[in-house]
């Protein structure tokens, strides 16, 4: 199903850009689409940071990606990598069995068991392992802002699945290593027992049928046995999920079933009866895909009316207002939003991507700053830096705007448009300036990208 915003606002395209340093081949050139979801990574990030700190992880160099894919999957790659389907978030039962796969994917890296695939990732080239890890990008379509991306689908090789299989004791090592760190985290191990038990029947499918994870994450009878032989011992096999993250995910779910459900699939799931938060939140995103803006707004207005002070109710306002032509009224509350979460880059992007569009000084020069800001916190966003680079155009700073467009470039991959765009930002310094100087820096990053 095409996702196209006429007005082009919402149609955001995230490329992330993956460099491992044992793949000779530069894995720049495989630009992959991911979704960028502020309220979705937040998420789960609240999820995973108590495991991570229970393994002895810096939760900050634990880097998690959203992969647009409806496949139910997850797996760690490239060093401290972890990747989550969108189908996983969406078919899982509860948050509990997204807290047991995070946790059993932590297992992994905590283990290092990636780092015995050195040989066979060298052996496989850059483009065959990402389009099987992530699924090469075999067609953009564009997307919403608050969830945005790419198709992604991918291409497995017999020598690529064998590179991301991990073997049953490893599988084993994971499991225990998931187990100890729930109940150092005094959480649940039931959700990773419903979800393996979820998987238990998938042994059977043929390779084709089943999902992606049982086929790089091999299932064994011994392995469920010995997750519910710890619920017997665990003094937290009983213990609910903390309600506010049960509800968290609840949104998540509904939120991801209002963008990629046709809206009268979400209308059926979520039906007027059902007065919850998720459900008036995936109906809001129903509504705004018919469209019917005004019913998307109804229902926003009335959870604002519940949560006054959600920055997530007010974006997606905003952006319905956007859409529906209103180009004032969704200025203030992008901006109370932004109050909200302050330190929250996506936000502050996707504000600045309106005050950019009006031809206003002041909002422009508004813009400039939160970008900045932003960039300052993720400076992975092509996207951000592709926005101030028109910003400064528009305040007639060609030079800073060139910058930005350099910076934009080299995270694309675009050698030519780095050339271009540093170079004549190098010109238009003075030698020895800081800009002077993040100029030279990409050109010579260009350099020995090449060498």
């Amino acid at each position: 199903m095409k996702r196209v915003r006429k007005t082009g606002f919402l149609i955001r395209i995230f490329i992330v850009v993956l460099l491992s340093a044992s793949v000779s081949t530069p894995a720049r050139a495989q630009g992959l689409s991911f979704i960028r979801d502020a309220e979705i990574e937040d998420t789960i990030r609240t999820m995973a940071t108590p495991l991570f700190q229970a393994a002895g992880l810096a939760p900050s160099s634990v880097r998690i990606h959203l992969v647009d894919d409806s496949a139910l999957n997850a797996f760690v790659a490239d060093g401290q990598r972890l990747f989550i389907n969108t189908g996983l978030l969406m078919r899982a039962g509860s948050a509990s069995q997204v807290i047991g796969v995070i946790a059993h994917e932590t297992g992994h890296i905590a283990g290092g068991h990636l780092s015995r695939l050195g040989k066979e990732q060298r052996a496989v080239s850059a483009k065959a392992l990402i389009a099987t890890v992530i699924g090469a990008a075999a067609g953009l379509a564009t997307g919403r802002g608050d969830v945005a991306g790419a198709v992604i689908s991918g291409g497995q090789s017999t020598a690529v699945r064998g590179f991301l299989s991990f073997s049953r004791g490893q599988e084993a090592s994971a499991d225990q290593a998931a187990l100890t760190l729930l109940d150092q985290t005094k959480q649940s191990s039931r959700g990773l027992l419903e979800f393996m038990e979820v998987l238990e029947g998938q042994e059977l499918l043929t390779g084709a049928s089943q999902d992606p994870y049982v086929r790089t994450h091999p299932l064994s009878e011994d392995r469920i046995q010995a997750i519910r032989a710890h619920m017997q011992s665990s003094p937290y096999a009983d213990k609910p999920v903390d309600p506010a993250i049960t509800l968290a995910f609840d949104r998540v779910r509904a939120k991801l079933v209002g963008y990629f459900e046709p809206p009268s699939i979400t209308l059926r799931k979520y039906p007027l009866d059902d007065t919850s938060i998720p459900a008036r939140y995936a109906r809001a995103f129903a509504y705004s895909r018919i469209p019917e803006p005004q019913k998307a707004i109804a229902e926003l207005d009335g959870l604002l009316r519940d949560v006054p002070d959600d920055p997530y109710f007010l974006e997606l306002k905003a952006q319905v207002l956007y859409e529906s032509g209103n180009i004032q009224e969704a200025v203030a509350p992008f901006r109370r939003a932004v109050e909200l979460k302050p330190e929250e880059p996506l936000l502050r992007t996707e504000l600045s991507r309106i005050l950019t569009e009006s031809n206003n000084k002041e909002y422009i020069e508004e813009a400039v700053e939160h970008l900045k800001f932003g960039l300052s916190r993720d400076g992975r966003s092509a996207s951000a830096w592709r926005l101030l680079g028109i910003a400064y155009g528009k305040l007639g700073d060609i030079g800073r705007s060139s910058l930005a467009l350099a910076e934009e470039a080299l995270l694309l991959g675009k050698d030519s448009e780095v050339r271009f765009h540093a170079g004549r930002a190098a010109e238009m310094f003075p030698r020895g300036s800081p800009e002077w100087l993040q100029a030279e820096d990409m050109l010579l990053a260009l350099k020995n990208r090449k060498e």
